[in-house]
């Protein structure tokens, strides 16, 4: 083949592992169509492998890893639509650099898979590298596990396997499905159907097991249906505060009221008018509510728990914060080290990070793991609670992630947060999906997303500590290393 002719080859592989990715991502929430996942996973496991060298095979990955993130994270142009008069411009190349900048990690994937020199080995490599760069991309630089591999089965019985290995051990299960029939045909197809079979045999059982004790605590979830581009509008702001006071003081009364992030217009330290009218409103039940508070030049994303007699109960500090979003990353060293204060939290240019992940002792309402919107998506911040809750509250605000694909993937991920954990999870956005999680990741009750109202709910059981819970990443990262053992290291010859 003519150098010409190779090069055009190459560009039509690349084309196709583009194209790949993006059949992969459909199986993504809110589709759900996993079964295309696996299908083209399965075809670019068997481009990637078939790739001659160690660059050509790492470019297919990245192909097929920018395809995955340019269809899964299509969210990402909507934070810049907010003002779109100001920053609509950089919705593209956010969409592009995004998708390409975390192919990245896939990219590795190809280049580790070409290691080995057999195909059928080939193949195994990059699933046992595609699930260990996917492991690494929620932790690399503060992390960003959105749209993992293993996220297809959120709501399919497969799912429940979280439980026992996580959102990785899940990415796992999926690479190695769809690599085994590339590898060794009809009898790999048997292995990975077997996989996947166990997985559901599994988390059926799982869910038919019985329900745990209910605590018997009535929540009442509030959506005020705030939209980003007016909600800090002075007579928005007021409108939207005084919805929420209304909601919280309709008959019956329940034993607590939660509003969603950053729901109190107002500094924590300038509300106690705002505070007062709550607690009025509630009639006796606390109100958890996200609010902003601030000391000196520093501010804090934050949930607060305000009690019977107006007074703060608790309050807890978003410490998981949104790169470029909510802070710039090192903007307070840029400010020490250069006197350049533009970036710096510490002089009031951005959120600052909370002490860490925090269990809340809420009396007679159980102890809570409280998150702030973007913490739902990390399974390690749940793990790093001091002391096992009673029940995790999520408290955010979707505006920022559109209509389409956003919110249902972030609600995704909350439901796999509960399946881990083993705990039922509370739900309430500013524009919806609110909603009641039990601790099997089902979905019990919900505000949709857009509705303004509320919703009394009747807080499900805990179960026992799960596995996952309290071994984390261990069982898998053993996997890892025995799958990259038995793929690097060459049988020794029979002796003569």
């Amino acid at each position: 083949m003519t150098a010409k002719a190779e090069q055009w080859s190459l560009r039509a592989r690349l084309g196709a592992a583009f194209g790949l990715g993006a059949v992969m991502a459909s199986g993504q929430a809110p589709l759900g169509f996993w079964g295309l996942t696996l299908i083209g996973l399965a075809a670019l496991t068997l481009l990637v492998a078939r790739e001659p060298g160690r660059k050509t095979a790492a470019l297919t990955g990245w192909f097929g890893g920018a395809g995955y993130f340019a269809l899964s994270l299509s969210w990402i142009f909507e934070p810049f639509l907010i003002d779109a008069a100001r920053d609509g411009w950089m919705a593209p190349f956010a969409v592009v650099l995004i998708s390409f900048g975390l192919a990245l990690f896939w990219a590795l994937a190809g280049f580790l898979s070409a290691l080995p020199t057999h195909p059928a080995r080939r193949a195994l490599a990059f699933a046992t590298a595609l699930a260990a760069v996917e492991l690494a991309r929620g932790y690399v630089l503060t992390g960003f596990p959105w749209a993992l591999v293993g996220h297809v089965w959120i709501g399919t019985w497969p799912a429940q396997a979280a439980s026992l290995i996580g959102p990785s051990g899940l990415t796992l299960m999926t690479t190695l499905a769809a690599a085994l029939p590339v590898a060794f045909r009809w009898k790999g197809a048997l292995a990975g159907g077997l996989i996947l079979a166990a997985a559901a045999g599994f988390g059926w059982q799982r869910l038919q097991q019985p329900e745990p004790e209910a605590p018997g605590i009535t929540l009442r979830l509030v959506q005020p249906n705030a939209d980003q581009a007016t909600k800090w509008q002075p007579g928005m702001a007021r409108m939207l505060f005084d919805r929420q006071l209304t909601f919280t003081a309709a008959e019956p009364r329940p034993d607590a009221v939660i509003w969603p992030e950053t729901a109190v217009p107002y500094l924590l330290e300038e509300s106690e008018g705002a505070l007062i009218e709550m607690a009025e409103a509630a009639q006796g039940a606390p109100v958890l509510a996200g609010i902003q508070r601030g000391e000196g030049w520093r501010f804090w994303n934050s949930l607060v728990v305000v009690a019977a007699d107006a007074g703060v109960q608790a309050v807890y500090d978003k410490h998981h914060l949104v790169p470029f979003g909510e802070y710039i990353p090192f903007g307070d060293t840029m400010d020490r080290l250069f006197g350049i204060r533009a970036f710096a939290a510490q002089q009031g240019n951005g959120y600052s990070e909370g002490a860490g992940a925090s269990v809340l002792d809420l009396g007679a309402l159980g102890k809570v793991l409280p998150l702030i919107c973007y913490e739902a998506v990390f399974p390690q911040d749940l793990r790093a609670a001091p002391e096992r809750a009673d029940w995790i509250l999520q408290v955010t605000n979707d505006a920022w992630f559109g209509t389409l694909t956003g919110p249902y993937q972030h609600l995704a991920q909350a439901r796999l947060r509960a399946i881990e954990q083993g705990l039922p999870l509370v739900r309430v956005a500013n524009t919806g999906v609110s909603a009641l999680i039990d601790a099997k990741g089902r979905i019990l009750d919900e505000l949709p997303l857009g509705a303004a109202g509320y919703k009394d709910v009747a807080l499900p059981g805990s179960l026992p500590a799960t596995p996952f819970a309290t071994l984390g990443e261990f069982p898998v990262l053993l996997m890892f290393a025995a799958l990259a053992a038995g793929l690097l290291l060459r049988r020794r010859p029979r002796q003569a």
